[in-house]
């Protein structure tokens, strides 16, 4: 039975092993960490804007598994904030092991506290992977992903130093890509100022150190809009951000306040000292990032170059996914590549034609897009999303923007990929 092998347990990660598994092989997943899901398990927005279409699309075309989890995990659905329309948030403190038992009920293998650590290879093709300890892990194809932080140094070059994420290096040992380890040359992606990097975009808030008022709120609203006095106004800051659809003025001038389980804070960072002057946030405290008053985690400095289809080039049997295939941000682009490169791995071994999504649905042309986008420098430093920003605003000119889920199904059905991430390749 071909084995397919998927490194790194975020969104992309599992979405990938769960697609590579219906599609007939036998999965490893390794995740460095002692849980999956990634920045996944500070995130929990879905459905918000063009991921809403996103993801009636995957569930369309048979890949529907994980947004039926985070659907059946929802703590608010409909929910509107600022730039925002129609957003769910699932519970960051429960999805994990949901997820987790989703993938084990497929018969995917799942290695935790498993860091790979090298790669050995002949000519273009890996044949195994080397974990901490010297133990080699074997496959017939790889998926690499590892996420775009790089090694823990980048943190303190292009941020403001660890920040004590939920990536929780080094306490589970540095960083590694795959796709570097295969020594293909990674590109880098930009902040608007030219400079390297950028930084992760929320933090989240313990709910409980907030007045009773404002969680009371939370639970009953799912979002809590504050006005911020004029002295602790932050334009300046949110060119800094990964996720360029909330680099809108509202945020620089209001603190966005989500409920996803905990509190998610719509800004990068903020001094703890100034948020405690706000009312109703005297003993407010930072579940993640612990250091969120000064800086967050930085991403996009390690992506792999790949087609369309998202097989890493250079290497025969390597494919990428989530933000090591592109300057994606989000849970769902995570997962709609995710699904795209597990099934690409299975055809792979089975020397099939490689999918590429079809430009006629959203998900399709948003890989075409991006790709085509990243070729330029001015293209390096933009962040695209379904959600907001530029590939929305394409969405809505090239109508492929929609929330009606029959118009959605058929246009899916009509490309000819309609259940194809159900089918059995093997």
């Amino acid at each position: 039975m071909l084995k397919v092998v998927v490194v790194g347990g975020g969104w992309a990660g599992c979405a990938a092993a769960l697609s590579a598994s219906k599609a007939g092989a036998q999965v490893l997943l390794l995740e460095r960490t002692d849980s999956l899901l990634g920045t996944g398990l500070v995130g929990g927005i879905f459905r918000n804007n063009g991921r809403h279409t996103a993801a009636e699309e995957a569930i369309a075309m048979g890949g529907g598994d994980i947004f039926v989890a985070m659907d059946a995990n929802a703590r608010h659905k409909g929910i509107s904030f600022p730039g925002h329309n129609h957003a769910s948030t699932y519970d960051v403190t429960t999805m994990e092991p949901l997820v987790k038992k989703i993938l084990q009920n497929y018969g995917i293998e799942i290695k935790t506290n498993t860091r790979v650590v090298d790669v050995l290879k002949h000519g273009k093709r890996i044949h195994t992977l080397i974990i901490d300890g010297g133990i080699e892990i074997k496959g017939d194809v790889f998926v690499d992903a590892t996420g775009t932080a790089g090694s823990m140094g980048n943190c303190l070059t292009y941020g403001n130093g660890c920040a004590m994420c939920v990536m929780r290096c080094p306490s589970f040992g540095p960083r590694v890509s795959v796709t570097a380890k295969a020594e293909i040359k990674e590109l880098m992606g930009r902040k608007s100022d030219g400079t390297f990097g950028a930084m992760s975009g929320s933090c989240k808030l313990c709910k409980e150190s907030l007045s009773i008022e404002i969680k009371d709120s939370l639970d009953r609203d799912g979002v809590v809009v504050l006005p911020l006095p004029e002295r602790l106004q932050k334009s300046g800051s949110l060119g800094k951000k990964a996720c360029t659809q909330y680099a809108l003025n509202e945020y620089a001038v209001n603190l966005v306040l989500l409920d996803t389980g905990h509190a998610k804070l719509m800004t990068p960072y903020f001094p703890l000292e100034d948020l405690r002057s706000i009312p109703g946030l005297e003993k407010a405290r930072y579940e993640d990032p612990y250091a969120g008053s000064m800086g967050n985690s930085i991403r996009y400095l390690g992506i792999a170059p790949c087609t369309n289809s998202l097989k890493v080039e250079g290497l025969d049997n390597l494919f990428c996914c989530g933000e090591k295939s592109a300057i994606l941000v989000g849970h769902t682009e995570a997962v709609v590549t995710g699904l795209l490169a597990g099934n690409n791995a299975v055809r792979h071994c089975l020397d099939m034609k490689y999918l590429e999504l079809p430009t006629s649905i959203a998900s399709g042309d948003f890989i075409a897009f991006v790709h085509e986008q990243m070729k330029s420098e001015a293209g390096l430093s933009i962040r695209y999303t379904f959600s907001g920003s530029v590939y929305f605003e394409r969405m809505k000119a090239l109508s492929l923007y929609s929330i009606n889920r029959t118009e959605i199904h058929d246009r899916v059905a009509q490309a000819g990929f309609k259940d194809i991430y159900s089918a059995c390749l093997v």
